[in-house]
């Protein structure tokens, strides 16, 4: 493997000097030449934004700390054919890594890359009494990859993202193993993992610590022109502290997710565990609901916050096709409410398992179930300790 080491380009690990222009021509070389490894060495490295491409390692050694600008001029707006970036959420495309049909690359080692994601909030004033205020001005993520192919990250960390830390879209045969999320968790919107119309991913043996949703699946049709299933995600081994939802899936104005499996999850948190919400407030314009969300799969999980553990939900309003054919397995369950399964006049929800379930929970209600069909509670165990 050819080896391009981004202090031979000029990089300095100094933490002061920008090094974007340096490590871009290291990924460029390595590029042009066919593919190989970009060698990033111990040390503070600051950067802007930075394009990954194809048959690219960029191997974070032990010790190296790729750190993003606190200077938005820094970053890039990300735009591609078939992107709707006026669509995207948080208002925002600014990414400090980022890749469009990109195929077979690769984040890799145990070095870390860090956002500096307290510098984009107002940090002396909190909103709700919790979280940093945040500004007008747009945060960036940590990563933005989109219709890209056949591409791995592993053992890295990725830390205090100023927004979303990976936004993956239409991407296909993905696999992230071995990472950390780590992040302040005063910070809002700071989502682990989105995973948006992506098909043939795994994320295992990972660790997340995020102030919102850690591992997330979507299907965002107002962001893209044309439509892909979100689908065949495998998701296992993995912990999860969140101030927001553990797992969320869909929301009212998504398409197709289905066909997807969870397992051996620990998730804590004073918040949410496993959550399928769809709120009216999230309805897109002129839509009343489009989401077809069937054939998840969580098995094998210990579920401890304050919140809601499991809920699916559809509110007055919301008409979805379908969301249903869901099962939870061998869960072990401490939390502040209920388990709920509640549609609506207008969506049925439909086929929930419940299997080797334990729940100990405060209140008055255990389980919470209306508007459904089919659910299924086979040795399920409550205790209330209210």
């Amino acid at each position: 493997m050819k080896i391009f080491d981004i202090c031979e380009y000029g990089a300095t690990a100094d933490g002061k000097t920008l090094n974007t222009s340096a490590i871009q021509r290291a990924i460029d070389a390595c590029h042009a030449a066919g593919g190989g490894q970009v060698f990033c060495g111990p040390g503070e490295f600051l950067t802007g934004s930075l394009q990954l491409k194809s048959r690219v390692d960029l191997h974070l050694s032990l010790g190296c700390r790729l750190v993003g600008s606190t200077k938005l001029a820094d970053y890039v707006d990300f735009t591609a054919p078939g992107f709707r970036h006026e669509a995207a959420p948080e208002e925002n495309t600014k990414s400090l890594l980022y890749a469009f049909q990109a195929v077979d690359f690769s984040i890799t080692g145990l070095g870390e890359v860090n956002g500096s994601g307290p510098a984009f909030y107002d940090t002396s004033s909190l909103m709700w009494g919790r979280f940093y205020s945040k500004p007008a001005t747009p945060r960036p993520r940590i990563l933005m990859a989109y219709q890209c192919r056949n591409f791995r990250i592993e053992d890295a960390s990725f830390n205090d993202s100023p927004c979303w830390t990976f936004w993956l879209m239409q991407c296909q045969t993905v696999g992230i193993h071995r990472i950390r999320m780590i992040a302040d968790q005063k910070m809002i919107n700071n989502d682990g993992i989105d995973l948006d119309m992506c098909r043939d991913v795994t994320v295992s043996d990972s660790i997340f610590k995020t102030s919102d949703d850690c591992l997330v699946l979507r299907a965002m049709r107002p962001v893209y022109d044309t439509e892909m299933p979100c689908e065949n995600i495998t998701v296992t081994n993995c912990v999860l502290d969140s101030w927001c939802q553990g797992v969320r899936v869909g929301c009212p104005s998504d398409g197709v997710i289905r066909n997807c499996a969870f397992s051996n999850l620990v998730i804590s948190g004073p918040h949410n565990g496993i959550f399928f919400e769809n709120p009216k407030q999230y309805l897109a314009k002129d839509c009343r609901g489009s989401a077809d969300i069937r054939n998840i799969v969580f098995s094998n999980g210990v579920i401890n916050c304050k919140g809601t553990p499991i809920c699916l939900i559809a509110d007055e309003g919301v008409a979805l096709p379908h969301l249903g054919e869901i099962s939870f397995s061998h869960f072990r369950i401490k939390s502040g409410r209920p388990i709920i399964v509640q549609g609506s006049s207008e969506t049925t929800i439909q086929n929930i398992n419940f299997s080797d379930i334990a729940i100990e929970t405060d209140g008055d209600d255990a389980i919470v179930c209306r508007h459904a069909r089919g659910v299924k509670l086979n040795n399920v165990e409550l205790t209330n300790r209210g």
